[in-house]
């Protein structure tokens, strides 16, 4: 049996205070949660986000509600895929109970797939994620920039696909 390569960086501990850049496809790249329009001066592209692409969207922001050690700083769902910076605090939450180590942003993101999952009716996410932990306010700045100027490159998108 093949083993899968780990796509998360060794012995990092992603419990820990920290700022990512999570990039999430759907499965097979296909694309289901929208399409890019607009291209003009006054008509800036944008996501017209499908009724998965809602749920995805909504369940974030829900999400990001709830978790009081997790906050979504920026985010954009594009046709087959999301991104988005996400921060986790040192403690707080809803729960008592210790999250273990390497486990609050694995979790978050698999609750997160679970529940737009089950909203949708269908499966709709590749197995894994892409994660790239920022390290300082250029890191998090560019990462920014990337999510907000998304929409107008998306033929230029390593994840498109016609």
């Amino acid at each position: 049996m093949q083993k899968r390569k780990s796509l998360r960086l060794p012995a990092y501990d992603y419990s820990q205070n920290g700022v990512y850049f999570i990039t999430i496809c759907t499965e097979g790249k296909k694309h289901i949660f929208g399409r890019v329009v607009g291209g003009g001066v006054l008509d800036a592209p944008h996501v017209c986000l499908s009724d998965r692409g809602n749920i995805a969207e909504q369940t974030l922001l829900e999400m990001n509600d709830f978790y009081g050690d997790i906050s979504i700083d920026k985010y954009v769902v594009m046709p087959n895929h999301v991104h988005f910076i996400i921060t986790v605090a040192a403690h707080g939450g809803s729960s008592r109970t210790p999250t273990p180590t390497n486990a609050k942003l694995p979790a978050f993101i698999s609750t997160w797939k679970r529940f737009t999952n089950k909203r949708a009716g269908v499966s709709l996410w590749q197995r894994s994620y892409y994660d790239h932990v920022i390290r300082n306010d250029a890191e998090y700045l560019r990462a920014w920039q990337y999510i907000d100027d998304n929409p107008a490159h998306w033929a230029e998108d390593e994840y498109y696909s016609d």
